[in-house]
C-alpha cells in the first residue's frame, strides 16, 4: 500500500511510481501548459525498476500517482545455483532465492554481500557490495 500520493506536475526525473501495479523510474518528463482555459499535460518516459520496460505517456497535469514503498536492505549471498543466488537478509535472517541481474552475474560471488530493494513485497537485487 502506497504512503503517498503526488500530481503528474510534482513529478521529477527520477521519481518513482506506480503504472499499472508495478514500479516505475522517471527519466524524462516535459509539462506543456496550454490555453486560458486549458489544462497542463505532462508528458514523461518511466522505465519499469523489475521489468525493465519503458513507458511513455501524456497525462493532465492533475492526474495522481502512487509513490511505491521502496526498502533497500543488505543480505548475504549463502549460495549460487546457476542464475539464482540463495541470500540471507543481514537484519531478519530470512532466507531466500532470486534471480542474479545479467549485469551482476560477474560480480555476484559466494559469501559476499549485496544490496537488494523490496519494492512492495518484491525483492530484486541492485549491486554488489
Amino acid at each position: 500500500m502506497p504512503l503517498k500520493v503526488v500530481d503528474a506536475t510534482a513529478l521529477r526525473i527520477g521519481s518513482y511510481i506506480i503504472i499499472e501495479g508495478e514500479a516505475y523510474i522517471v527519466k524524462s518528463m516535459d509539462v506543456s501548459k496550454t490555453g486560458k482555459h486549458g489544462h497542463a499535460k505532462v508528458r514523461f518516459e518511466a522505465i519499469g525498476v523489475l521489468s525493465g520496460r519503458k513507458k511513455v505517456m501524456v497525462v493532465p497535469g492533475h492526474e495522481r500517482f502512487d509513490v511505491p514503498m521502496i526498502e533497500k536492505r543488505k543480505a548475504q549471498v549463502l549460495s549460487i545455483m546457476g542464475d539464482r543466488a540463495s541470500l540471507m537478509d543481514s537484519e531478519s535472517f530470512e532466507n531466500f532465492e532470486l534471480n542474479i541481474p545479467e549485469e551482476l552475474k560477474e560480480q555476484v560471488q559466494d559469501g559476499m554481500s549485496v544490496e537488494l530493494w523490496d519494492i512492495e513485497g518484491q525483492k530484486v537485487i541492485k549491486r554488489a557490495l
